[in-house]
């Protein structure tokens, strides 16, 4: 397999925590000069590395994306930027079945996931144009496979994601520039810790009107399958990690790429079963009820 030239810089949002932590630290490891996209005034153990550049950014505010676009820009002088990772997104809002979601809940979700990556991509185009060969990974989610119940908004918001990823694909080519969309199973982080006690606190949040409908047929999905699924088959950090790195490392993206025991397994079954077909898996394996006709 032919190589490529190796990664010398590199923005990841999202590194304050989880995957976007550990994949900064990985790729200083790489001696890959990394700058690390951290939300304003939140706990970060980036700050005393020195191979590491820590910019403050929310991506759900235009304002702080141009202004971490143009301190990393100021940073690189004539260089370009070879990496932009888009990892930084939420889970555990906008959480309920279609009808009773809080729709301010479904706003907020979509600017921090959907639009949040939208701006990082837009805001540093320019750098990524001045490197040669340069790539983005967009972070969606095996949820565009599964379409988990009581994760709608999150999973339109992943749909989003990789429709954009789709696009770039075509608007970047005749530019040299690489996009793919990062697409991880469960993975065990703070954000999925104590997955069955948080999933009923959330669920039983719903208006009682909704609950009372739902939660006779969908509640051991969400409550109990989903969960004990998550805790099962989920990889932890390092393994998530560690595959995103063989990624990296590969000398021509696919449109998709798939991270996780959990989730591989159904890319799969997505290239050989008709939509019928997986769709009928998928509800059997998640103990979804499906009523007589």
């Amino acid at each position: 397999m032919a190589s490529r030239r190796p990664i010398g810089t590199a923005f990841i949002t999202g590194a304050n925590v989880g995957q976007g932590n550990l994949l900064a630290k990985r790729l200083a490891d790489r001696g890959v000069r990394v700058f690390a996209g951290i939300l304003p005034g939140a706990p970060t153990d980036l700050a005393g590395d020195n191979r590491i550049t820590v910019v403050e950014q929310d991506v759900s505010s235009g304002e702080s994306v141009r202004r971490s676009a143009e301190i990393v820009d100021a940073a690189l002088g004539d260089q370009g930027l070879d990496l932009l990772m888009n990892v930084a997104g939420v889970a555990n809002i906008a959480v309920g079945v279609i009808e009773g979601v809080d729709m301010e809940q479904v706003e907020r979700i979509f600017q921090i996931n959907a639009f949040g990556q939208l701006r990082v991509v837009q805001a540093f185009l320019p750098m990524l144009r001045r490197a040669k060969g340069a790539r983005i990974a967009n972070y969606s989610s095996g949820a565009i496979i599964a379409n988990p119940v009581g994760a709608g908004p999150y999973n339109m918001t992943k749909h989003a994601i990789h429709g954009m990823t789709l696009t770039l694909r075509h608007e970047l080519a005749p530019l040299g520039i690489q996009v793919t969309s990062i697409i991880p199973g469960g993975v065990l982080t703070g954000m999925s810790a104590d997955s069955h006690a948080r999933t009923k606190v959330t669920w039983h949040a719903q208006p009682p009107e909704v609950l009372a409908v739902y939660d006779p047929l969908l509640g051991n999905t969400v409550k109990q399958v989903l969960p004990d699924m998550l805790e099962k088959s989920g990889s932890s950090p390092e393994q998530a990690v560690a595959e995103t790195l063989a990624i990296l490392d590969q000398p021509k993206w696919k449109p998709m790429s798939y991270i996780g025991k959990d989730v591989k397994p159904m890319g799969l079954m997505r290239r050989l079963l008709s939509d019928t077909q997986l769709e009928k898996m998928i509800r059997s394996t998640f103990k979804i009820p499906t009523a007589a006709a």
